[in-house]
């Protein structure tokens, strides 16, 4: 049997296409559970968990795929930090000296109910929290958000790489409002 590891990236990218999808009330209690999971897991390392990504935002389409920030202490020990994430079943999906990044949910049928990827950084390396209360704050850019994304869909519904830069310079506009309207 082929595993995930075996397979190239246009492969993943047609077993994982992008899925949007209307807001859905569960996100919300599947974000707490997670984070409640997390919590214990990861409470060697003092963590501050949060629910970012369009599946916090209500009233958005989003990917069903639930996003989560996990800030720990800059000092944190990231080998040690990745093993715990793997130990629970998260796949370590990228890791540099300061951010790592875990994805849970991936099979090798397609997705399995719950997906999340979680964005594990040193504390105050925060901009998506940022991002999400500017558009929980302002429903007509959180809806001009969702118009974009539903447009890039039919282009880039196999291309995860470039679904996301087609998106960085709204995000980064939109971070760079909330900056100066939270900071």
């Amino acid at each position: 049997m082929r595993t995930l590891s075996d397979m190239t990236l246009e492969e993943l990218w047609q077993l994982f296409p992008i899925i949007l999808t209307p807001h859905q009330a569960q996100w919300s209690d599947w974000a707490v559970e997670e984070i409640e999971s997390l919590q214990r897991t990861l409470s060697d390392f003092s963590p501050t968990i949060t629910h970012i990504g369009s599946t916090a935002i209500a009233d958005i389409w989003a990917k069903p795929i639930i996003d989560l920030l996990v800030e720990v202490p800059l000092d944190a020990d990231r080998l040690r930090l990745k093993a715990t994430m793997e130990r629970q079943g998260y796949i370590c999906m990228s890791s540099s000296a300061m951010r790592q990044s875990f994805n849970k949910g991936y099979t090798p049928e397609g997705f399995a109910e719950r997906v999340f990827h979680i964005h594990a950084r040193p504390i105050g390396d925060n901009d998506e929290i940022l991002f999400r209360d500017y558009l929980r704050e302002h429903p007509s850019v959180a809806r001009d958000y969702e118009t974009l994304k539903l447009s890039l869909l039919p282009q880039y519904e196999h291309d995860r790489d470039g679904y996301t830069d087609a998106k960085s310079d709204f995000v980064r506009r939109v971070t760079e409002l909330a900056k100066k309207a939270f900071c």
